[in-house]
């Protein structure tokens, strides 16, 4: 009855962001105590503690680092649902710092740095973080950068992983600009 219960739950997620959740459904199928444990990894980011639109630059770098696929498509939608504007989500996208504005930009920069090991880098920008949005703010920073990477590794290692397809923001293709590649 559980399994029931959560599966109708999958496909009530598959139609609100158009995607395809079978690898949800072969972790319900493996372990219910897995994936109900899964399931608290969204709730991780305290949403109120920074600006919708530096956790969704934390957030799309974190998943980007790792695909460029499905999970970088539903990571801007629920960016969008959660109030980011469509051209501060093709900023983000594209590496466009200018476009971004200045909450998106310091994420970026920090979650950039951060991957990277950067420490020269993500040191000062983790103190303007902190100055901006305090400890919950940087947690939550953090947080956003961190869980997103997880999707796209479990997808891969689960053997459901789809790189390089193109991401839509308002309706419009938008290549993705792959931190990893960025000198």
């Amino acid at each position: 009855m559980l399994k029931a219960l959560l599966s109708r739950q999958i496909d009530g997620f598959e139609r609100t962001w158009n995607y395809d959740a079978s690898y949800m459904r072969f972790m319900l199928e493996a372990s219910v105590g897995s994936f109900l444990r899964f399931g608290f990894v969204p709730g991780l980011v305290d949403r109120k503690a920074a600006p919708a639109e530096a956790l969704a630059a934390a957030g799309m770098i974190g998943t980007i680092a790792e695909d460029c696929g499905p999970c970088t498509q539903i990571g801007a939608d629920i960016a969008a649902s959660n109030g980011v504007k469509p051209a501060v989500l093709k900023a983000i996208l594209e590496g466009d710092e200018a476009g971004m504005g200045e909450n998106a930009t310091l994420a970026y920069r920090f979650a950039k740095a951060s991957l990277a090991r950067d420490m020269e880098a993500a040191d000062p920008l983790r103190d303007e973080s902190v100055r901006r949005w305090g400890d919950k703010g940087l947690n939550a920073i953090a947080l956003a950068l961190t869980t997103a990477r997880m999707y796209p590794t479990l997808k891969y290692a689960l053997g459901y992983g789809k790189a390089c397809s193109k991401v839509v923001v308002g309706g419009v293709a938008t290549p993705v600009a792959h931190p990893a590649l960025a000198a």
